[in-house]
């Protein structure tokens, strides 16, 4: 009996020894996949003319956020290997919108191109215009194409939680909360994207 509770206890302890073995690569990996988090700046955009999206959407939250936005950029995709988008607008890029964001936790979530006119949308697709109000700009870099989801994350929760309670603005989510701007900066070998996030100055 001894004996076997001896051979219990030691595999127990490799097991262990093997699992904090595993824990320590994967956080090794984790770190060189997506890296520190480096505090982005902003600049402030007004645009000029308001952007025209049409595309496809989904609602979620934040627990479904990091499965429903892999499966709508599939459906995505798709669509653009169709060429079911009419009158995209060059040069290219496309747009990831938040916006109507409700008391229960959940928000609309587009994801669509550029486009010229939204004078023809396609059964199933749907527009969208952003407006041509005033925006604070921020950079997303991230370390591999990996961490995509992370970092975007990463870069809203700074902005709404630090950057914004000491910047003088705050959210302006009349109309949409922000936006992920997508063009050629982003397939490059160090990508980039730019957050636009809606604001306005805080009242005195």
């Amino acid at each position: 009996m001894n004996g076997t509770i001896m051979k219990a206890k030691k595999l127990l302890m490799i097991t262990g020894i093997v699992i904090a073995s595993l824990a320590v690569v994967i956080a090794g990996l984790a770190y060189f996949l997506i890296g520190p988090f480096e505090r982005p700046e902003a600049k402030f955009v007004t645009l000029k003319e308001p952007i025209k999206m049409i595309g496809i959407s989904t609602r979620t939250d934040m627990k479904s956020v990091y499965s429903d936005v892999p499966k709508l950029g599939k459906e995505y995709q798709a669509l653009k290997e169709k060429g079911a988008i009419p009158n995209k607008k060059e040069p290219w890029a496309f747009v990831a919108i938040s916006k109507d964001f409700r008391d229960d936790g959940t928000w609309e979530y587009l994801m669509g191109d550029v486009v010229t006119t939204l004078d023809t949308i396609p059964p199933g697709l749907q527009s969208f215009e952003i407006p041509a109000t005033t925006f604070a700009v921020f950079p997303i870099r991230p370390k591999s194409s990996f961490a995509w989801g992370i970092e975007i994350g990463r870069t809203k929760k700074y902005i709404f939680t630090e950057w914004l309670p000491t910047s003088g603005y705050e959210p302006d989510p009349t109309i949409l909360g922000d936006f992920e701007y997508h063009d050629e900066r982003s397939v490059t070998d160090n990508p980039e994207v730019a957050l636009y996030v809606a604001v306005k100055q805080t009242k005195d």
